[in-house]
């Protein structure tokens, strides 16, 4: 009878130390980072900037899986089913807020079904046009579309600045203009470059260089504040929607039942990565800025996220196509 306390002790023993071990062992094997689009963007471009140096922290080998389609939805769904053992994450950006309330068959619940790791970095969104047109500013170009017919390019229907014009231009200006998506960012802002289509909405890195060569003329970004690179050019807020504020955000997410260890290593690992001088250096020539931030601030952050552009395409009667 006296050896039955000694056991119970045991026993709870081997509970304990076999619920702690997942995050002392971690990681055990390669880690793979699943990027929701194809290579060459934001998306794909800041988990790559990342993986070498987080694996040689971790001591593993980090791989980067590209499972585009579906506006990002194929890679979230599949994570969402992963192990939550800190082994598989996705690398996301907006649309990973905006799908859900676009689409009900959007496969995943952002705020259910992942544990937030961090906002690796963001850039606002720029609404543009040709020189030629003659505009400078933002009201300028909502004043000309009242009497002309115009247009304007997006990379494809939901996309978060596709979302932006929408709001700005049309529900909340009352403009009848006609969205052009095309297969990306480039080609968008090499039609509006071109003077095919009167108007640009994209994430700022894509129309940087086209900016910078004089070849589309920035009317308004839609960060809080004025970039500091882009002292000329005024915010959404100063061009007649006080207020208004977006971007285009690149995150990195866990299955929901990761332990919250692993969640914090994996922030402060990367948060440490991104802060480096040279991927602060490489991210900023990108157009890309990244704030230190943690798994709850992340996850705080998402659920505004999540309820303003559901808002946002709720008024703005958008449809998944």
């Amino acid at each position: 009878m006296e050896s039955m306390p000694r056991v119970l002790l045991a026993l709870l023993a081997c509970i304990v130390f076999s619920g702690a071990a997942p995050a002392q062992t971690y990681p055990a094997r390669p880690i793979r980072l699943v990027v929701a689009f194809a290579p060459g963007g934001p998306a794909d471009i800041i988990a790559r900037l990342v993986a070498q140096k987080l694996g040689d922290g971790l001591g593993q080998a980090v791989i980067v899986e590209n499972r585009g389609g579906a506006g990002g939805n194929l890679a979230a769904g599949f994570v969402a089913k992963a192990a939550p053992d800190g082994h598989t994450m996705l690398v996301t950006t907006t649309a990973f807020a905006i799908n859900p309330g676009l689409s009900p068959n959007a496969g995943y619940d952002p705020l259910k079904d992942f544990s937030g790791v961090i906002v690796a970095a963001s850039a606002p969104h720029i609404l543009g046009t040709y020189p030629g047109l003659g505009v400078s500013t933002l009201q300028e170009f909502i004043v000309a579309a009242r009497t002309g017919r115009f247009s304007y390019a997006s990379a494809g229907s939901g996309t978060g600045p596709h979302l932006t014009a929408e709001y700005l231009l049309r529900t909340l200006s009352g403009l009848d203009i006609t969205h052009v998506p095309f297969s990306g960012g480039g080609p968008a802002a090499g039609a509006v470059a071109g003077g095919q289509v009167e108007l640009l909405t994209t994430v700022l890195p894509t129309a940087l260089a086209l900016a910078r060569g004089g070849k589309i003329k920035l009317l308004a970004v839609t960060s809080r504040n004025r970039v500091p690179g882009l002292p000329d050019v005024p915010t959404a807020g100063e061009s007649g929607f006080p207020g208004y504020e977006d971007s285009t955000w690149v995150a990195m997410l866990a299955p929901s039942a990761t332990s919250p260890e692993i969640v914090n290593r994996l922030n402060g690992d990367i948060n440490k990565i991104l802060q480096g001088a040279e991927i602060k250096e490489r991210l900023s020539g990108l157009g890309f800025e990244s704030t230190p931030n943690s798994a709850p601030q992340f996850s705080d952050y998402l659920r505004t996220e999540v309820a303003k552009w559901g808002r946002i395409v709720r008024e703005s009667g958008i449809k998944a196509n």
